[in-house]
């Protein structure tokens, strides 16, 4: 069976301090040590802001030492992805000696290429991408884009040829964004992220980057996507799941029902996180019974009349 790696996107939130992070944090504590107790990779976001040193980078990998399965994807920098896109050789090797570390320690799973809303489909921004996939040719990359024109076999067929995942994303269904997918392009891996479903402000100016992402997905609609993990399974070596509806630890709520869904191991949940939703206390009384999810569980596991479904996740 393909192997399922789920994680957050990112790990540095002032709101995660009492609910994913105890409170008051003891002597030494990282939050990248104690994400890895419970989950198997999280996506570095910083970079997308500035490059990692070679010496950040390898300070992230030690402090995973005590975790050899545990992977990091690596969102690349906006400068290569937002406006004004450019694709500068100084900057690209730059941004090479802060994954090398990680890539040297076998420990990248993907460079993450997340392209904005407003990135078209069209023959100059095919033509720029693939620039850049040519550019980042050393690294397992994934592309992600968010209009649904992208749906398309010539970008399918594009990202074969340069050995890249496409990102089957979850967003707020608005005018012409994407909707959710189960494609494979790089047999590999296959990447999945989750963004939430806060259609309100989405595109509500103003709006801020935690109001953006404040969704807690319902169970329902997390089997849903469920199915489509296991129909990536069945086409790639492994699949990485991102949750980034990270305001107050609902990306790791998420990512833990997630992983119970979709794995026979057992799993800790922080105390805090429990206590900000309980629903997660399904997931403790299952392990305590001995009885664990798997991808043939899943028609059991679809809420019905006098079992969770959404309102039981609504947080405190």
């Amino acid at each position: 069976m393909s192997r399922i790696a789920i994680g957050t996107a990112g790990w540095s939130y002032a709101d995660w301090e009492g609910i994913v992070y105890p409170s008051p944090r003891g002597r030494g504590f990282h939050p990248l040590e104690y994400l890895a107790r419970y989950i198997d990779c999280v996506e570095i976001n910083s970079t997308f802001y500035r490059p990692a040193s070679a010496f950040m980078a390898a300070s992230w990998v030690r402090r995973v030492a005590a975790y050899p399965a545990f992977l990091f994807a690596v969102k690349l920098h906006q400068a290569f992805t937002h406006e004004p896109r450019t694709l500068d050789p100084a900057a690209t090797e730059v941004f090479k000696r802060g994954l090398e570390p990680i890539a040297a320690a076998g420990r990248l799973a993907a460079l993450l290429i997340q392209f904005p809303w407003s990135f078209g489909f069209d023959e100059r921004n095919l033509a720029y991408l693939e620039d850049l996939l040519r550019a980042f040719s050393d690294y397992p990359a994934a592309v992600e884009v968010r209009q649904a024109a992208w749906d398309d076999p010539r970008t399918f067929a594009l990202l074969r040829e340069h050995r890249t995942a496409f990102v089957n994303i979850d967003q707020p269904r608005i005018g012409r964004s994407l909707g959710p997918t189960a494609v494979v392009t790089r047999p590999s891996f296959s990447y999945v992220r989750l963004h939430g479903r806060n259609a309100e402000n989405w595109f509500k100016p103003g709006a801020g980057r935690d109001a953006r992402y404040d969704y807690l997905y319902a169970k329902d609609e997390l089997a849903d996507w469920v199915k489509r993990i296991k129909d990536l399974a069945a086409s790639s070596q492994s699949v990485y799941i991102i949750t980034n509806n990270h305001y107050r630890g609902q990306a790791l709520a998420n990512a833990l029902q997630i992983k119970n869904m979709t794995t026979g191991r057992k799993l800790e949940v922080p105390e805090g996180l429990l206590r900000q939703y309980p629903v997660l206390e399904e997931i403790v009384r299952r392990i305590k019974t001995g009885r664990t999810n798997l991808f043939d569980d899943l028609e059991d596991e679809t809420p019905g009349p006098g079992k969770d479904g959404p309102d039981g996740l609504v947080g405190k």
